[in-house]
């Protein structure tokens, strides 16, 4: 990783703990706990899926850089990925998690965001601080294929702006509980 790419990585890791945080941050229980739809999640539950797949993601990264480099090779360039990103956040396609990294609902409401944060500072400091090669090793990603670690990083910060503009979508709902008598 370049000097430049980890500066960029570490101010999209901040960014997007930012956007989560402007748009979460003050939701009362019963807010967080709305959702739209039986089949849909509350905002809860996105907060809970991000730091899940967060921890995961960085857990498999660790995993992947434990073994030697190789001829590693992305199956898309950096530009490409910042569109598919980009389109991600736009929310025009829903994917259903895999079961291990779907929510459970049953974190309590004043642990989600100390929970995300921790995940994101596990990130943010690996970042920070790793010399490894992170260009030369990856693994697959289910929908985008081959993905290189610094990709990976890259796509943390762009998972949890999908969900923030899901969080959101909820938030937008016509039956979301307003402040006024929303604790």
């Amino acid at each position: 990783m370049t000097p430049a790419e980890r500066e960029r990585a570490v101010a999209y890791l901040a960014e997007t703990r930012e956007n989560l945080h402007r748009s979460t941050k003050n939701l009362s229980p019963t807010q967080l706990q709305f959702k739209p739809a039986p089949d849909r999640w509350s905002v809860a539950e996105c907060l809970e899926h991000i730091a899940i797949v967060e921890g995961f993601i960085l857990t498999a990264i660790n995993s992947t850089l434990q073994q030697p480099p190789g001829s590693f090779k992305s199956a898309m360039s950096d530009d490409v990925l910042d569109e598919r990103l980009k389109k991600a956040t736009e929310r025009a396609t829903r994917v259903k998690a895999p079961a291990n990294l779907e929510p459970t609902g049953r974190r309590p409401h004043d642990q989600l965001h100390r929970e995300f944060d921790a995940a994101r500072k596990r990130t943010a400091d690996f970042v920070s601080s790793t010399n490894a090669p992170l260009r030369q090793s990856g693994f697959p990603h289910p929908i985008l294929g081959n993905l290189d670690c610094y990709q990976w990083i890259l796509l943390i910060g762009g998972h949890g702006e999908r969900h923030r503009a899901q969080a959101e979508e909820v938030m937008a709902d016509a039956n979301f509980p307003r402040a006024a008598g929303a604790h």
